[in-house]
């Protein structure tokens, strides 16, 4: 994978720029920049070596040489959309699952609030970043990390995880993270007006791990709730049969095994 090959992958599509790296602290911090110098909507930073890639709260998620997809995504939300900024890291986990169910025939699921399961397994993690001015929101970036081959996989990792070539090994015949990257972005682009119009929540709880199921769930702190999951309310948060919301934050959630 070099910039000459993803510019020709991706010629299809209306990206507003293109940033390659070979290796990268954070896709996401170049991203951030790069809406201070000016970016365009729907700017892709891309690299294939990230070494201090950030996940929820602050932890580390770093991404081997030619393993997997590390990419963030610079978007200038409209006025709807910024109406509807809580729902930025479910439009991001729809287009994966998406992706993974039309072309690799795999059922995945969406674990609250922002990883992607095959099998129970994590494949794939979602980190969204706001730049405000004020009340006024500036911009989004949206970081996605997607574990493609098995040595991407890390091995200090809470939740189990796995990648596309343990799930799908007969699709390794091709270029396959530079497709795999085409096939989000298209599918992204099919699901985003379906958040200015605030209905994307619906989608977001149909595809949503764990529903119907105990869960456990810890906070920061170490406050453990326990519950069954009902489903994603309109903001986003996590709702239980405990009629508590779980909104995002440091906090981790697990099935409950019986």
């Amino acid at each position: 994978m070099n910039a000459k090959s993803l510019q020709t992958a991706l010629q299809d599509i209306p990206l507003g720029g293109f940033r390659y790296l070979k290796q990268v602290d954070s896709t996401n911090d170049i991203a951030l920049n790069w809406m201070e110098e000016g970016g365009q909507d729907f700017s892709l930073v891309i690299a294939n070596e990230q070494i201090k890639g950030r996940g929820r709260d602050g932890r580390s998620w770093q991404t081997p040489p030619d393993s997997a997809l590390a990419f963030s995504l610079l978007l200038l939300p409209s006025i709807e959309e910024a109406k509807n900024i809580s729902l930025f890291t479910g439009l991001g986990a729809l287009a994966l699952v998406d992706a993974l169910r039309e072309h690799y025939e795999l059922d995945a699921k969406i674990k609250w609030p922002n990883d992607v399961l095959v099998d129970e397994k994590k494949l794939a993690g979602i980190l969204v970043e706001a730049n405000w001015h004020g009340d006024k929101i500036k911009s989004i970036v949206l970081g996605m990390g997607v574990n493609v081959y098995a040595n991407s996989v890390p091995d200090d990792v809470l939740f189990p995880a796995t990648s596309l070539e343990e799930s799908r090994p007969d699709s390794f015949n091709k270029p396959i993270r530079s497709l795999l990257l085409y096939q989000i972005l298209e599918a992204f682009i099919k699901r985003r007006p379906s958040l200015g119009r605030g209905n994307l929540h619906n989608a977001w709880e149909e595809n949503l791990a764990f529903r119907g199921k105990q869960v456990e769930v810890t906070s920061g702190n170490g406050q453990v709730i326990q519950g069954k999951v009902l489903g994603i309310n309109l903001d986003g948060s996590l709702r239980l049969d405990t009629h508590q919301s779980i909104h995002f934050g440091d906090v981790h959630l697990r099935p409950m095994r019986l």
